[in-house]
């Protein structure tokens, strides 16, 4: 019944049986003050919990950190600013010379983010026509900017 008890408190029976067999030690050497011998169950058990609670304080921790001694993290570099506008630039550059039709369903689908059903609401065609024809935008998109020949390699 002890070691069941001692078994809810830890995560392996081998523990358990430590802390059972620390909790008797301290209950053998506290003999002499338990006046009840009824009590001495209960007396066991609160060892068992007082000695486990004590374990749980005294958990140590192999390694500290130390400010000094922390390697720095590698720094990660991130796209470059002036590169990305650059972009961003060739992108709207090669928006603007897309046909009217399929310029309007590109920002709509990707600059204003609407579903292809609310593309084709909002520009009253189906939900084929806006697919297929933000379909050959994009791969206008693709040849005008160079990202196509990126995309084949990757």
């Amino acid at each position: 019944m002890l070691l069941r008890t001692a078994r809810s408190l830890t995560t392996s029976p081998w523990d358990a049986e430590d802390l059972l067999q620390t909790a008797l030690a301290q209950t053998y050497l506290a003999w002499d003050r338990i006046e009840d011998p009824r009590a001495l169950d209960g007396y066991v058990r609160r060892a068992l919990l007082n000695t486990r609670t004590s374990q749980w304080r005294k958990r140590r921790v192999d390694e500290y950190a130390a400010g000094d001694d922390l390697p720095e993290p590698a720094p990660v570099p991130g796209p470059d600013p002036a590169e990305h506008q650059a972009m961003r630039d060739a992108m709207w550059r090669a928006v603007l010379r897309l046909p009217e039709r399929q310029r309007a369903m590109v920002v709509l689908r990707y600059y204003e983010d609407l579903s292809e059903a609310q593309t084709a609401a909002v520009l009253g065609v189906s939900v084929g026509t806006v697919k297929s024809a933000v379909s050959r935008a994009l791969a206008k998109l693709r040849e005008d900017t160079g990202l196509g020949a990126l995309a084949q390699a990757a």
